[in-house]
């Protein structure tokens, strides 16, 4: 079975992230946020890594229950920070709660997380060609606008090569490469 390029074939896990949800179009608002989140944390890591500390994360962060990580205390991020389990970057872990909160707001105001980030694309999602001859253009001028955007209302840890990834992962964007059994 072919896959994108970037998938190492002899990792599992790997491979079932990518076959089972990179680039699945998610309206969930849990799922988005787990995604946003679990995107945050590879800032400066190889993507390996946040996936096999991402069970551990789901722990710590209440199974990324919004409205539970936003109300996260003082003694769960003593506790989080201690867990050798997880990435224990205070300034990420921090913008979790931060972004949790900043989650909540926007559902206040647009109804969903979902329908704010989707508006941002027009409902559907951005279906890009993507071989050799047209790579993956990331961060684009929409990554730049929505990250802008999330920052304006609060978010951290969220750069647009950061959105980018987590437009893809989330299915806003379909770059999967034009040969990948999953297009």
């Amino acid at each position: 079975m072919k896959r994108c390029s970037w998938v190492p074939e002899n990792n599992q896990l790997y491979c079932d992230y990518h076959d089972f949800e990179w680039g699945r179009p998610l309206h969930d608002d849990r799922d988005l946020f787990e995604l946003l989140c679990l995107e945050s944390y590879q800032s400066g890591l190889s993507w390996l890594t946040v996936l096999k500390k991402r069970q551990a994360f789901k722990t710590v962060f209440h199974n990324y229950d919004i409205a539970a990580v936003a109300a996260f205390t003082q003694e769960e991020m003593a506790d989080a920070l201690q867990n050798t389990a997880i990435i224990r970057h205070r300034l990420k872990l921090e913008a979790t709660i931060n972004n949790a909160a900043a989650v909540l707001k926007i559902q206040k105001e647009f109804g969903s997380f979902s329908a704010y980030l989707w508006d941002f694309i027009g409902g559907k999602p951005i279906d890009n060609l993507v071989n050799q001859e047209y790579p993956i253009l990331s961060p684009n001028d929409l990554s730049v606008k929505l990250a802008k955007d999330l920052k304006k209302r609060g978010f951290k840890f969220l750069g647009p090569t950061t959105v980018y990834s987590f437009m893809q992962a989330s299915g806003l964007v379909n770059d999967h490469e034009e040969d990948c059994a999953f297009k």
